[in-house]
């Protein structure tokens, strides 16, 4: 259920703290990886997981300036068992939620997956391609 995910944040850490790179996309793929198995235990432990190395890397984050947007493509360790006790191994169709840290944003509208390249690039001060068909979430 660990995985990778402590190295993880060692490697991310370090790059935040020398101040390095501008843009860091990062993977914690636990609760999806481990949420295919369908056995609970595991996934509560995923999840514990990647909860404490996400906070791990935003404190780390906050003290080096940097934004943070924190979101999952699907659902899947949201819905460990079925309504007959047998374990759910697939994705779900739930809505997931998009959390920005980022002391210029106070508001942000609902969306779709689409629309999350535009507001990173609207966060970074960029404007967004005509190519992209997504809208920025920021209010």
């Amino acid at each position: 259920p660990e995985m990778s995910a402590h190295k993880l944040v060692k490697l991310v850490s370090g790059e935040m703290n020398t101040d390095s790179a501008d843009f860091i996309c990062l993977n914690f793929a636990n609760p999806d990886m481990v949420g295919h198995t369908g056995i609970y235990d595991a996934i509560l432990k995923a999840v514990e997981t990647t909860d404490g190395c996400l906070s791990e890397v935003i404190n780390v984050g906050m003290k080096n300036g940097y934004q943070f947007v924190i979101i999952a493509d699907h659902g899947n360790a949201d819905k460990a068992l079925n309504p007959d006790g047998s374990p759910h191994t697939s994705h779900t169709l739930n809505p997931v939620p998009v959390i920005v840290i980022s002391d210029d944003v106070k508001f942000l509208n609902n969306g779709k997956l689409s629309d999350v390249a535009p507001t990173i690039l609207a966060l970074f001060g960029i404007d967004q391609p005509s190519e992209m068909t997504g809208k920025s979430l920021i209010g």
